[in-house]
């Protein structure tokens, strides 16, 4: 058949999978011909020497030889070389059904741009996930993806996974490692795709060995990605929850000690410590403000014209006009101090009050201070330029 009669690629990353790769490549023929869809079969070989290669030509499956090392870098060259309209890509080592594929399928045909597999509504059986995953690493992080992204899904890092090859080139993934899986969840939401998700079944690796899933480092690397990805989560909230905190824990301490109970009070010593919780507020909002405009500079996330609107009236000027007036009030409790330290012929003063003044003079200019160097920074990346 021509390229352009092609509805489907099933595309499949291996890796040595010599045990299992033609069990897989027949259920996804049976699936093609018993449905009447017509596709083709991708094996995107990563470096096997198993004699994969050979099995998967003999299967009936076409052979994507993909030099770059790692489980995104695999299907990105899977992917680049489908030819179908839609594309579905699942592990090539049994443990997911290619014979029961048309749930999503159908989804991609009533016009949903990536629809995803979800193993706890489908059936995870015996011996298929590792505890540790299934209870923790999973659900935790697939959690973290709805809280950051509001994406509406239950199991973020499911193998089992079709989308519109149109639109997803349109979404230009980057990654190579294991976190290709939440690239590919979080850069459609930010693109506007239509997302579903479809229960799917996780039988146990039918390969018999180690499997290539590092759960500790591979867990890294996808809540990196998430944090990365979020700059909000990563330094706005965490930012304004420290200036918040810190602020209000001033404001009581200003006065004099806070007693909470007999014997235990709150006093300068806690005032250095929400002063210190405040000036990394503002640092860290400001690497928020750094973070977002980068990434929307160079692509890694979608304009939003909230964000350009926001980012307008954040200029250069004004941040140093703020940051001036930090370093103007600091510098008035300092002169303050010294008044009264000069009105006591410069002797020995009560250190507690006078500790109360210059924490916060000093608060507000390393604030302005700070203020002060990121309004530069941020204005050298407003630059414009070819």
């Amino acid at each position: 058949m021509s390229d352009s009669t092609l509805e489907l690629s099933i595309v499949m990353p291996c890796l040595n999978e010599a045990r299992t790769l033609p069990i897989c490549v027949a259920k996804a023929k049976a699936f093609l011909e018993s449905n009447r869809v017509n596709g083709e079969i991708i094996v995107a070989d990563n470096g096997s020497t198993d004699g994969s290669i050979d099995i998967a030509r003999k299967a009936g499956a076409r052979v994507m030889a993909v030099t770059e090392k790692g489980y995104g870098a695999a299907l990105a060259g899977g992917i680049a070389a489908a030819q179908g309209r839609f594309v579905i890509m699942g592990d090539s080592d049994d443990s997911y059904d290619f014979t029961a594929l048309m749930p999503i399928l159908e989804k991609l045909r009533d016009g949903y741009e990536l629809v995803i597999g979800n193993r706890f509504k489908g059936g995870i059986a015996k011996g298929a996930m590792p505890l540790l995953n299934r209870y923790v690493g999973n659900p935790v992080l697939s959690t973290l993806g709805k809280i950051f992204f509001k994406i509406p899904l239950g199991d973020f890092h499911c193998g089992l996974r079709g989308f519109d090859r149109a639109a997803m080139q349109r979404v230009e993934l980057v990654t190579t490692g294991m976190e290709y899986a939440s690239e590919m969840i979080v850069r459609s939401a930010l693109h506007g795709l239509r997302i579903a998700e479809v229960p799917v079944t996780l039988s146990p690796d039918g390969r018999g060995r180690k499997p290539h899933l590092h759960p500790w480092r591979d867990g890294w690397r996808h809540l990196r990605f998430l944090l990365l990805y979020s700059p909000r989560w990563l330094y706005l909230y965490p930012g304004i929850a420290m200036i918040v905190v810190g602020g209000v824990i001033s404001v009581l301490l200003l006065p004099g000690p806070v007693m909470i109970a007999d014997g235990v009070g709150l006093d300068v010593h806690t005032l250095l410590v929400a002063s210190m919780a405040i000036l990394v507020g503002v640092q860290s909002i400001t690497f928020g403000f750094i973070a977002r405009i980068y990434a929307i500079k160079n692509g890694i996330l979608p304009d939003n014209h909230r964000y350009e609107k926001f980012f307008a009236n954040v200029t250069l000027e004004r941040m140093l006009m703020l940051g001036v007036a930090l370093i103007l009030i600091g510098l008035a409790g300092v002169a303050w101090a010294a008044q009264l330290w000069s009105a006591k012929n410069f002797g020995a003063l009560d250190y507690r009050n006078m500790m109360r003044i210059l924490i916060v003079a000093m608060t507000g200019i390393v604030a302005g201070l700070q203020l002060g160097f990121a309004a530069f920074l941020l204005g050298v990346m407003q630059i414009k330029h070819r």
